[in-house]
């Protein structure tokens, strides 16, 4: 999408960027020293970041409903009204007109993003030095090891396996093929950011690493926003270094119910040990910043299980001062992800790289896979066809992409692109008394697994974690009350610990193609289970920052006015209100980082995708490679569950 704004418009939006992000007084006590209170969004050019965004990268339905916005605007003068009126003019407009309250939250949650992510010429913003948030690191570079290959001129290659992405299944597949001596080609969609070419700032990660922008992605009803990788590594370079192993009662049920038989015993167990070691998981690196010594510290207060996380970073090499942000570039190699391990060892062993190429569909010729079709970028950027011919095709595009690249290609059965999983994600943010620098450290060094027993298809349990700390998407999902009260708690993030309470969802969504055959996302949120444990998910995390000592905390619900739980409230009462308060859009802010299911392993054709070696049932030659193969909701975070299963796929396909 390409438009213009008018000049009318251009004014209006300057002044709705000076309304989200005002000048206000500092709070008693406290002088302005570094201009943080004074300043307003058009002082650091927000109103030009977001007019780009409008007109040249959003979805064209969001772009239609935010110009509808700035139309309404325009027509009663806002960019005329003196700074005193705009916020009440705006709240006003809002009230009188519930249908643009879509609209117009996304405006702001965009514009406050981008007031604490846009960076100068010397890589800062004006608002960090009073938060206290860190530039980006000063490490040497780690210079690139995978090389990927330019498009071949004649436009076609052959194989004996392509692998369609590059993220924690794709990787060990392709490494495992290539070490046996198959040809292999990889495909990823995404470009290649690591090392010296690592993305440092928040505001170039989402075009450049996070699947359709990250932050703003979400379900097509709102309810659930979709963090995924979209580069080489796929989810491995953007995620949490957690390494957590499946649940032994999910296991069992896979087996049972699913037809996973060898999924339940020492065979898998060597399969899940040989990643770990792969990736270097290690304690070592799980050092404890604030806000996990907090979590830590309320669950002791109240009895409950916790433990330390296994990561696959090396703590030789981590940044200390801002390892939280490992979620979206690495300069210096500590995230050990399929970039530093499986994808070399393919590469040592032969396996051509191509980026920025992506597979629009399955090539099949009697019921059997022939190879792929796809678009790549030479280095110019121009797009050119490319086809890979080969007899194994491993589909391991992630659970958002796969399904869609299977039902352009016609195969895969009814299932296809049913019981989508998310994992969704709610959180309570806690303001303790002491500086608790938050983006420091590794991001998940612990975890809470108190309500872990439940994890299995029968029940929803839930583990409780800690969040990398980025401050546009910190920005972003706040309670909004006004433009002083968002500045206020802004300026507290060094002192906050945010923590979330991940579900194993019993709710399922679907993947389905548009009219221009892409992927749209469903997640209607009707099990009544899931809507309860979120529920008792939100008590539990509150009562942890209780027990740990917060001053104040309250839930992400941006479209609404939450009341902040302060100490001294009777906790019971501000549940009982959060609890009214509705989940996914409008209310509390839901996320995923965690997708599966879509194209899942079963016996039966019309309710799996793929058998339980991981071959599709209608299509011969055709493996199913990534968290899409999942039977049901993991429970736990999916990394090492994906690698264990990619692993033991590739036995299947070598035979």
């Amino acid at each position: 999408m390409s438009v213009e704004l008018t000049e009318a418009q251009r004014h209006t939006l300057a002044a709705l960027v000076d309304t989200f992000v005002a000048a206000v007084p500092p709070p008693p006590g406290i002088e302005d020293t570094d201009g943080f209170w004074g300043r307003k969004g058009t002082d650091v050019g927000v109103h030009h970041a977001v007019e780009f965004a409008i007109t040249q990268t959003l979805a064209p339905e969001a772009a239609a409903g935010i110009l509808q916005v700035l139309d309404a605007f325009t027509g009663v003068g806002l960019a005329d009204a003196p700074p005193e009126n705009l916020e009440p003019t705006v709240a006003g407009m809002a009230a009188a007109a519930p249908e643009a309250a879509p609209g117009l939250a996304a405006l702001r949650a965009m514009t406050v993003s981008l007031a604490y992510t846009l960076v100068d010429d010397s890589g800062t913003n004006p608002f960090w030095s009073t938060i206290g948030y860190p530039a980006p690191g000063t490490a040497p570079p780690l210079p690139h090891q995978i090389h990927p290959i330019a498009p071949p001129s004649t436009g076609e290659v052959c194989a004996d396996a392509v692998v369609i992405g590059s993220g924690a299944g794709g990787a060990v597949i392709a490494a495992s093929l290539a070490a046996a001596g198959r040809s292999v080609v990889i495909l990823e969609a995404g470009g290649y950011f690591d090392g010296d070419n690592a993305i440092q700032h928040e505001i170039e990660a989402g075009p450049n690493v996070y699947y359709r922008g990250g932050n703003f992605n979400t379900t097509v009803e709102g309810n659930v926003s979709l963090w995924a990788g979209a580069t080489l590594g796929g989810g491995t370079t953007v995620n949490l270094a957690n390494c957590v192993r499946p649940p032994a009662a999910l296991r069992a049920i896979w087996a049972e119910r699913h037809g996973l038989s060898d999924v339940d015993g020492p065979e898998f167990d060597a399969h899940i040990d040989a990643v770990l070691a792969r990736l270097g998981a290690n304690e070592e690196a799980s050092v404890y910043n604030g806000p996990h010594r907090k979590m830590v510290a309320g669950a002791q207060a109240l009895g409950w299980k916790h433990r330390r996380a296994l990561l696959n970073l090396d703590p030789k090499l981590i940044e200390p001062d801002r390892g939280s942000l490992l979620t979206y570039g690495d300069r210096t190699g500590a995230k050990q992800s399929t970039v530093r391990t499986f994808l070399l060892d393919a590469a040592t062993h032969g396996a051509q790289t191509f980026i920025r190429t992506r597979a629009d569909r399955i090539l099949v010729e009697a019921g059997r896979a022939t190879g792929v079709s796809a678009t790549t970028l030479r280095p110019d950027g121009a797009p050119t066809a490319l086809t890979v011919r080969a007899p194994t095709v491993v589909v391991a595009c992630g659970a958002l992409e796969t399904p869609a690249l299977l039902l352009r290609s016609g195969i895969g059965g009814p299932a296809t692109g049913r019981h989508l999983h998310l994992h969704p994600v709610i959180l309570v943010s806690g303001h303790y008394a002491e500086a608790l620098q938050p983006w420091t450290g590794p991001p998940q060094a612990a975890l809470v697994d108190e309500f872990a027993a439940d994890l299995d298809a029968d029940h929803t349990g839930f583990l409780i974690e800690t969040v990398a700390s980025q401050v546009g998407a910190t920005a972003s999902t706040l309670p909004w009350v006004d433009a002083a009260d968002h500045k206020a708690r802004m300026a507290k993030m060094r002192n906050v610990a945010a923590l979330v309470a991940i579900i194993g969802d019993k709710n399922e969504g679907t993947v389905r193609l548009d009219d221009n055959g892409q992927a749209v996302h469903g997640y209607p949120l009707t099990d009544q289970a899931d809507r309860a444990a979120l529920y008792r998910a939100l008590e539990m995390v509150a009562r942890l920052h209780e027990a740990a000592g917060a001053e104040e905390m309250y839930p992400l619900t941006p479209g609404i006015r939450a009341r902040t739980w302060r100490r001294g409230d009777d906790l019971a009462d501000v549940l009982a209100e959060w609890k009214t308060i509705p989940l996914g859009f409008g209310g509390h802010v839901l996320s995923s980082a965690h997708q599966m299911g879509t194209a899942r392993l079963g016996t039966d054709p019309a309710d799996s995708v793929a058998k339980p070696s991981g071959e599709l049932h209608d299509t011969a030659g055709v493996w199913i490679g990534d968290t899409s193969a999942f039977p049901s909701a993991l429970g736990v975070n999916p990394m090492i569950t994906c690698m264990a299963l990619a692993r033991r796929m590739a036995g299947y396909i070598l035979g």
